[in-house]
């Protein structure tokens, strides 16, 4: 089976790839390095011609309002026009648990968009949303630093690895469309500020946590069950601890 993965060269673009290679299936990573560009529509008809299946796992460069939402609007029209003329049977999506609670941001409102044109292009559907993954924790740290304190919401989250979306995106792959969202999260619960803090005691980290109920996530501030996933909701197995413990070694600076 020809399946196509659109941002087949990012973090679980590239790690749903090499699983479903491996059960022996037509695997194209697509994106703007390998010629496939979803906003132009350079290369996507091609791509597309005689695929069964298609994985949208691309995200946006800019996260600016304006920015996210033409970018989402764009590939996902330009992905599902192409998507109908090749006759494709299942077009499966990667979104965000919480996402239609945040609609105060404008990712999440983009997020919405690109789900709502999926809904509506009459191409059989699924949508995973998935909870935050456990390697952009660092990422949300440093985007809430202010010299050495970081700033952060003591709402909960449900964090899950990046290993454990791409088992569920190979999944899905391979099965029929739901015509609906399906929802995966990681084993436990944990607040922002506790995960971010057993981080940096994990790497030696000097900065310091603040609690601020205030403090933004993608532009909008938390309740507690913003970004937790719901009762039937598909649980990975690997907690945050056993993540860190595997990964290498950060070297010291000269």
């Amino acid at each position: 089976m020809k399946i196509v993965i659109i941002g087949g060269t990012g973090l679980i673009g590239s790690k749903t790839v090499e699983r479903l290679r491996k059960k022996g299936h037509e695997v194209l990573a697509a994106s703007p390095n390998t010629g496939v560009d979803t906003i132009t529509g350079k290369g996507v008809a091609e791509a597309l011609a005689g695929a069964q299946v298609v994985l949208d796992l691309a995200n946006s460069p800019s996260f600016e309002d304006k920015a996210v939402l033409e970018f989402f609007q764009t590939s996902g029209r330009n992905l599902l026009k192409a998507g109908a003329a090749a006759g494709v049977k299942h077009h499966i999506a990667l979104s965000i648990v919480g996402m239609e609670r945040l609609q105060g941001s404008g990712y999440m409102r983009a997020k919405m968009a690109q789900e709502q044109l999926i809904k509506g292009s009459g191409i059989p559907y699924t949508i995973v949303h998935s909870t935050q993954f456990h390697e952009f924790m660092a990422g949300i740290a440093q985007s809430n630093t202010v010299g050495e304190t970081v700033h952060l919401s003591p709402a909960y989250l449900q964090p899950i690895a990046s290993d454990d979306v791409a088992d569920v995106m190979a999944d899905v792959a391979l099965a029929a469309p739901v015509n609906g969202t399906i929802e995966i999260g990681g084993p436990e619960k944990i607040r922002l500020t506790e995960i971010v803090t057993r981080l940096f005691r994990a790497t030696n980290d000097p900065r310091q946590v603040v609690t601020d109920p205030h403090a933004r996530y993608f532009g909008v501030e938390l309740e507690d069950d913003s970004l937790v996933a719901g009762p039937n909701a598909r649980l990975s197995r690997m907690r945050f601890e056993d993540w860190l413990s595997q990964q290498p070694p950060r070297k010291k600076s000269a």
